[in-house]
């Protein structure tokens, strides 16, 4: 079967369903990730100055252990941030969701020719439907691809600078 003769049910079912599904996974996973570091983070990043106030006496190959737990520790949450620098796990999180979301309220607007679907003939109403899955899936995988790609990079002095109104 091609894609022109996609009916709306096939559509929704290979192609907006399989599509929310994959959204699901990978936002319940970036969320799990994003959620996991963050949380060791600060829990790390709150333990290590209680640790530097005990008395340490036993050492380790000359090393107080404390010290040694405590530069440990320090290290892992330094990794941790800077992963997260990196995966952007949160905006993927949010990307993901945002998309699955909104093929969700797509499909119910549809089925229920409500909003952009409303008075437009059974064609029509498809063909805008699939227009607007479309072009949240491209929107989502342009974001993604910018969070990945751009974020560290540094903004050019034209995207630093002021821009000035001028008056018409």
């Amino acid at each position: 079967m091609t894609q022109t003769d996609w009916t709306p049910e096939v559509f929704l079912k290979e192609r907006v369903a399989q599509y929310q599904s994959w959204y699901d996974r990978k936002s319940v996973t970036a969320k799990a990730r994003y959620l996991r570091m963050r949380s060791f983070s600060v829990v790390a990043g709150g333990v290590v100055p209680v640790l530097i106030n005990i008395p340490s006496e036993p050492d380790v190959l000359g090393v107080p252990v404390i010290r040694l737990i405590v530069t440990v520790i320090s290290l892992l949450v330094v990794i941790s941030v800077s992963l997260e620098s990196v995966l952007h796990y949160r905006e993927q999180w949010k990307n993901y969701r945002s998309t699955e979301q909104f093929l969700g309220h797509e499909t119910i607007a549809f089925r229920a020719r409500v909003g952009a679907y409303r008075d437009l003939p059974p064609e029509d109403a498809f063909r805008l439907f699939v227009e607007r899955v479309e072009e949240a899936i491209r929107s989502e995988n342009a974001a993604t691809l910018n969070v990945m790609t751009m974020a560290n990079e540094p903004a050019s002095a034209d995207e630093k600078a002021p821009r000035v109104l001028q008056k018409s």
